[in-house]
């Protein structure tokens, strides 16, 4: 092929012989491994391979990173574990390639360097990272586990512990960190990142790889004891039967540690194997769908730079140092210092957790301004109302609030089940409130739900998606309807749940049965969780506004009689029991919600 005929692959050779193989996805603004892309590598590599230059470095054109991982919509189309193994062999084939070179091989890493991404630079002799870049294999996340060689070529390097955890686990670690286990060789500044990479590739230092104990880990007398521990605290996050891929890796290292010949193809064949079972076609479903929320907050170009919250209680405190951990100016209002001091107190703990660096952590709380005067609120880009669920109060504050605002300026309510044409009942401008429902705990949950009324601007509510998306969260669009999607989809399921308890069904077995299907929490639990009182008050709002949660007949007339929740009380006690026909499962529906309630 000639220059011009590379569409995703663009390869330079400077004045010491060192080739740069620059990656720039051509139909896409993120680097990711399809067919296409893996096809053009291949024949890159074979071109370097007829030419052997001094070195190559592999490094992307893309500005927010190296390369994401695998074309996640090339899977929708997998059907069965034979074209599955054909695709996964193929791009296994393309990376070990890189692996076979005869010359030293560097990949150069900013920004994201995530899965299949990763598998590339594992393959590569060295790994030079920008300090701030993000690396992981979140495969597992998608119902798999690494797939490109990724899995044979970690535990020799950095030890079986720390390969096991990142793979297991899905979590990415900054480029510091992963030079201190060895995932990187260095952790440079950006500025610093073409100097070091010609130097590596010039010296041409042995390639690094476990070493003492770390080394042992992979021995085959060692496996047999760690694989079982790595198994018990995998069975703490997840259970065999719904999410089989840790199991599946942990099994296949055990196997063929030391075998990396023989793991190759059973990397192959085991990746295959899961990527066509339910459990991956639908997160790879749910991943998909993610990618679509995130679509939504781009096209607008509101950026906030100050967001100012109302409400310093759980909901209120946890949103605002949420905030402040993606890099917000945040000022958090409340009636007293008293009221304040407790979301400060857990805004310490969160950036502790999460930032690590000291320096990180004192530049978070000094975005965090306490401010029970509410002087942030004529500078703020957003102001979020997040206090008690009472419609009174709510407009009471709307009326302060309102003439305060700087124009342009974003309000919202975090309410959960008071519609918005009623809250905007008082304001001037009814049109500039939106809903920004976002769910507790706010650091862990991704959705929130844009909430529109029919007085909304769309403009309004299309920066409120612009804003979720600024501090790295899912936007929902919804209408302003009774339960809004979410609690709309929960509360039947709770209130039924609540029902079978209250008929005498223990609340231990309810939950039980919910989590043997694979709800990640009991529904019980669950209601106790989000607050009874605010279950109430959804449920209320529901009733007012003429929305049935709670079925009482179905199409056979089994309700009210009682034979059909005998027949679910049945189904969680003795789940092999005879039952109504109506209700195969405890707490289904025989007919859905209307959407329009």
């Amino acid at each position: 092929m000639t220059d011009s005929e590379y569409h995703h692959w663009r390869l330079d050779t400077d004045a010491d012989g060192i080739a740069w193989l620059h990656f720039d996805k051509a139909d896409g603004s993120t680097n990711v491994l399809s067919s296409a892309t893996l096809s053009e590598l291949d024949t890159q590599l074979t071109a370097l391979a007829a030419q052997p230059p001094r070195g190559l470095v592999i490094l992307s054109d893309k500005a927010n990173g190296f390369i994401a991982g695998a074309d996640v919509k090339e899977f929708t189309a997998l059907t069965d574990s034979i074209s599955a193994r054909a695709l996964i062999e193929r791009g296994q084939a393309v990376i070990d390639r890189i692996a076979k070179l005869p010359f030293p091989t560097l990949a150069l890493i900013h920004g994201f360097c995530l899965g299949g991404g990763l598998e590339l630079a594992l393959a590569c002799r060295y790994r030079i990272a920008e300090d701030e870049a993000k690396l992981g294999l979140p495969e597992v996340r998608l119902g798999i586990h690494p797939g490109f060689g990724g899995s044979v070529r970690l535990p020799p390097l950095v030890g079986a512990p720390a390969a096991m955890d990142l793979m297991l686990s899905g979590r990415t670690v900054r480029a510091r960190a992963a030079a201190k286990m060895g995932l990187v060789d260095y952790a440079v500044p950006q500025r610093h990142l073409l100097r070091a990479a010609r130097r590596m590739i010039l010296d041409a230092p042995a390639a690094k790889h476990a070493l003492g104990w770390k080394g042992w880990t992979n021995h085959q007398w060692v496996r047999p004891l760690l694989a079982p521990l790595f198994k018990h605290q995998v069975a703490k996050r997840a259970r065999a039967d719904h999410y089989p891929a840790p199991y599946a890796l942990i099994e296949l290292w055990r196997k063929y540690g030391d075998q990396p010949a023989r793991m190759l193809p059973e990397e192959a064949r085991s990746v295959a194997d899961l990527i066509v079972a339910p459990t991956a076609q639908n997160l790879v479903r749910v991943f998909l769908l993610q990618d679509r929320l995130k679509s939504l907050g781009r096209a607008d170009d509101f950026k906030p730079q100050h967001v100012h919250v109302v409400g310093a209680g759980i909901m209120g405190g946890d949103i605002a140092a949420w905030c402040a951990l993606r890099g917000l100016q945040v000022t958090l209002q409340d009636q007293t210092p008293e009221r304040v001091a407790p979301a400060i107190k857990r805004a310490y703990v969160l950036f502790q957790q999460q930032l690590k660096l000291p320096r990180l952590i004192n530049a978070a709380m000094d975005r965090l301004v306490p401010d029970c005067h509410g002087r942030g609120v004529g500078c703020a880009d957003v102001v979020i109302e997040a206090i008690y669920e009472n419609r009174e109060a709510k407009q009471a504050l709307y009326s302060v609030l309102e003439p305060q605002l700087k124009v342009g300026a974003l309000l919202a309510t975090n309410t959960s089940s008071i519609p918005l044409q009623e809250l905007c009942t008082g304001l001037q401008q009814p049109s500039r409130l939106v809903g920004l429902h976002f769910f507790n705990p706010v650091a862990k949950m991704q959705l929130i739900e844009v909430v529109s009324s029919p007085d909304t601007d769309p403009q309004q509510a299309a920066r409120a998606a612009a804003f979720a998306r600024r501090i790295d969260r899912l936007p929902l669009p919804v209408t302003s309807t009774p339960g809004f999607l979410v609690n709309r989809i929960l509360m039947p399921y709770l209130l039924e749940a609540v029902n079978l308890e209250a008929e005498g069904v223990p609340a231990n077995l309810i939950d039980k049965a919910a989590l043997d299907f694979g709800m990640p929490m009991g529904p019980i639990l669950l209601a106790y969780t989000v607050g009874l009182d605010i279950c109430l008050s959804v449920a209320t709002s529901s009733r007012r506004a003429g929305l049935n949660l709670c079925r009482r007949v179905c199409a056979n007339g089994c309700w009210p009689g009682g034979s059909a929740r005998r027949a679910a009380r049945v189904s969680i006690v003795t789940p092999t029991a005879n039952r109504c026909r109506c209700i195969p499962q405890a707490g289904r529906m025989s007919r859905p919600i209307s959407p329009t309630g």
